[in-house]
């Protein structure tokens, strides 16, 4: 089997519809999961409520890729999103399929 990554990509949900068409025009993706998830911690400026709340309201991405994939997906997003605010994680992939062909 040949070596895959997980890319996970956290953004605010302000960037959500953007990433979406990026990744959409990809021709190198087949494609990939997001969800809403809660932030805690103090990366990027916390509104009054999010401070008082402890969380903030992010959109979690995850890609399955090979590494061609993954360095040409994480410049595009690098070059279209250059915010501190947004996070990313690639980990090793260590099996992947279908449970049934």
């Amino acid at each position: 089997m040949d070596t895959q990554y997980l890319l996970r990509l956290n953004i605010p949900p302000g960037l959500e519809e953007d990433v979406v068409d990026l990744l959409l025009e990809s021709v190198e993706l087949s494609g990939y999961q997001s969800y809403p998830i809660r932030g805690h911690g103090s990366v990027g400026a916390m509104t009054i409520a999010e401070q008082v709340a402890g969380r903030r309201d992010r959109i979690q991405f995850e890609i399955v890729l090979d590494p061609g994939q993954l360095n040409s997906t994480l410049a595009s997003l690098k070059e279209a999103f250059p915010v501190k605010d947004v996070v990313y994680w690639v980990l090793p992939v260590i099996q992947s399929g279908r449970l049934a062909e």
